[in-house]
């Protein structure tokens, strides 16, 4: 692939998805964005997926700068290309990335672009890109990036790294989960526990990263995949993605429903939730030498509790897992070809798709459990 030039650009005016304050409705709105800078790309978003790491911004348990555009989970088509972007051309179909990796930290010339300290410092605290700017602005005043990312709306800027390509023949809007439960699910599985062949396994929380976790699990060829959640059709659906086995949280203690099924407890149990109940029973539902990894990430400042003699006596560990420790330029496109080949059942997980102007209706579904994954589809009008 050659290498592109800067294609001129100028500001445009795109709809997206605004919010100001923690007990404020977000609101769909008019909103200017900048043409992309050096090693920056423009990107037409085809679809973006609600995801609860949205909600903890909007009810206040994460502390974000506002205005800010929400969005991080989502996919595209690449429309312009800032100075010296170099491996993307406007056409290309990609997969938004919320951990745009900076490639020279540390953390990335470790192989660990995941925990980037650019991202981790700079572009997720501040609400910018990689030069602490942004590129957003709504009626004259300035406004921030969500994750890097700003999904929810018709067009983003985003540092490219941020835009993975992957093959065209990918439908995009299904695609747009692989930007993070997908990625953050199976990443988990994959890339944070390393689990074996045979291991067995317990999921609890059946939501969109907790589905990719039991999908993920089944790829590993786990030898039992428990899914827990309070919900009978999301373990009705866990079932089809690969759990064998199910647990209704609502019919008793989770720990001992999951002891009653693996007695000897379990090789590795995802807290797929984030709340401090489950990370502790992940924790308490362990057998020897097993490890509790959380994936779901609870509110600011919450602490949970262990034995941490019985950990050190049964050699147990307890992984944290962000973003499903994954390389985005090398699983993402490996998780999309796994999706065309429908070893990845991303379909089911989808519980709606709607318009960007539903914004509001699909958050506060999701806060109130009628939802597994809304999609966001764009009309891209510019």
């Amino acid at each position: 692939m050659s290498s592109p030039s800067f294609q001129e650009s100028t500001a445009r005016t795109v709809r997206g998805v605004v919010f100001r304050s923690p007990g404020q409705e977000v609101a769909v709105t008019d909103v200017t964005l900048a043409p992309p800078g050096p090693g920056e790309v423009e990107v037409a978003v085809a679809a973006a997926g609600v995801c609860h790491s949205d909600l903890h911004v909007l009810r206040g348990e994460w502390d974000h700068p506002t205005p800010v555009v929400m969005g991080h989970e989502g996919s595209g088509v690449v429309t312009a290309l800032g100075d010296g972007v170099t491996g993307l051309e406007v056409g290309d179909h990609v997969v938004l990335s919320w951990v745009p990796s900076c490639g020279t930290c540390r953390f990335c010339l470790a192989g660990r672009p995941a925990a980037c300290s650019l991202v981790a410092e700079v572009v997720a605290p501040g609400g910018v890109l990689y030069d602490g700017t942004s590129r957003l602005s709504v009626g004259g005043e300035k406004a921030h990036h969500y994750l890097g990312v700003s999904s929810f709306a018709e067009r983003v800027v985003v540092p490219a790294s941020g835009a993975v390509k992957v093959r065209e023949d990918a439908p995009l809007d299904v695609i747009a989960l692989v930007g993070c439960a997908i990625a953050t699910g199976v990443g988990a599985v994959r890339n944070t526990a390393g689990v074996e062949a045979g291991a067995t396994v317990a999921v609890i929380g059946c939501g969109g990263v907790g589905l990719s976790c039991v999908q993920g699990a089944r790829l590993a060829r786990a030898g039992r995949i428990v899914a827990v959640d309070v919900v009978p059709e999301k373990l009705e659906l866990a079932r089809r993605l690969g759990a064998t086995d199910a647990v209704d949280a609502r019919d008793g203690d989770v720990v001992e429903a999951l002891r009653a099924l693996v007695p000897e407890g379990l090789d590795y149990v995802f807290d797929a939730i984030g709340k401090i109940e489950t990370t502790e029973q992940s924790i308490a539902a362990l057998g020897q030498g097993g490890a509790a990894v959380i994936v779901g990430l609870p509110p600011a400042g919450r602490t949970a509790r262990f034995d941490p003699l019985a950990l050190a006596e049964a050699d147990q560990r307890i992984l944290g897992s962000n973003y499903g420790s994954v390389d985005a330029a090398r699983d993402i496109p490996a998780l999309v070809d796994l999706v065309v080949s429908g070893e990845l059942d991303v379909e089911s997980m989808i519980s709606a798709r709607r318009p960007l102007d539903d914004a509001a209706d699909a958050l506060a579904d999701l806060a109130a459990g009628h939802a597994l994954r809304q999609l966001l589809t764009m009309e891209d009008r510019t």
